[in-house]
């Protein structure tokens, strides 16, 4: 694979995964959202979590909100 060719986010149709974000609920700690950002993505969940909880006491937990809409309108 070149390094001008990307891989579909979140596997190929033939692994069982999907195109599309969706919630990694067997990977989940709370409701899967940063699992499936990072599946989305491709990154390591980890980063993604310490992410999330960097920018909610970055931003006095507004993330919170987004983390919140992002688990009920996914899936």
């Amino acid at each position: 694979m070149s390094n001008l060719e990307r891989k579909p986010a979140g596997g190929s149709p033939q692994s069982g995964g999907s195109n599309g974000f969706s919630l990694d609920k067997r990977n989940a700690k709370l409701w899967g959202v940063c699992s499936g950002i990072a599946n989305y993505f491709n990154w390591d969940p980890m980063l993604v979590r310490i992410g999330f909880v960097a920018g909610t006491l970055i931003g006095f937990g507004s993330l919170l909100l987004v983390y919140a809409a992002i688990a009920l309108i996914a899936d």
